[in-house]
């Protein structure tokens, strides 16, 4: 617990109630024997990514990787920026996988990795490409987990085709007996509270009619 202790203070925020429910939950599942297969659902904004952050830096601190795949490059760019600031503060190492990086920096990248030492990747569907290793791999976070294949998702694997800790995530809502009745196989979390001075979301029901004036 020492590295999410460290994480907790370079934080320029305190976590939510939510967040910090979320958090225990990933907890439990970490320290079970079967590995963790949890949906986070939680509104843009609402610090998924935080608490994704949390979920690989457990990974690291015991010696392991984390890595989280999002499905687009912007998307993964994105995270990336928040992660490997923290991560950087904290002296975790940190590496980003894209198509779109120049062929040396992917490979520098791909070699360290394949190292298996303790770090956090963030990419795109780069990370499930031939020729990509994590043998260390404890933790894997799908980002817009919808938005990836059942056998796209399983690929990002651990050693020697071991399932890791998995954390999918999506802000698209989706009422617990309906995700019950799609992912049975996973529990369900929600961040339900945005952190404080967030703007509010306004929502709006607009009919064809309506819609046709707006345009």
């Amino acid at each position: 617990g020492e590295l999410a202790g460290r994480y907790r203070g370079v934080l320029p925020f305190t976590l939510t109630a939510a967040q910090e429910k979320v958090i225990r939950e990933i907890d439990g599942d970490l320290a079970g024997h079967v590995p963790m297969e949890r949906l986070l659902q939680g509104d843009v904004g609402s610090g998924k990514t935080v608490v994704a952050l949390y979920a690989l830096l457990r990974a690291v601190e015991h010696g392991c990787q984390g890595a989280l795949m999002a499905p687009t490059e912007t998307l993964a760019a994105q995270h990336f920026v928040t992660i490997e600031r923290l991560c950087e503060t904290l002296g975790v190492r940190c590496f980003l996988l894209t198509s779109s990086l120049p062929a040396r920096d992917r490979r520098a990248a791909r070699l360290e990795l394949a190292g298996g030492r303790p770090a956090v990747a963030v990419g795109t569907h780069a990370l499930i490409q031939e020729g990509v290793e994590l043998p260390g791999l404890a933790v894997a976070v799908v980002d817009e987990q919808h938005r990836f294949g059942v056998e796209q998702r399983t690929l990002l694997g651990g050693p020697q085709g071991s399932a890791p800790h998995r954390l999918h995530m999506t802000a698209t809502p989706i009422p617990r007996t309906l995700a019950l009745t799609v992912y049975g196989d996973l529990a369900v979390s929600e961040i339900d509270r945005s952190p404080a001075g967030r703007k509010p979301v306004i929502t709006r029901w607009i009919t064809h009619e309506r819609s046709s004036e707006a345009y």
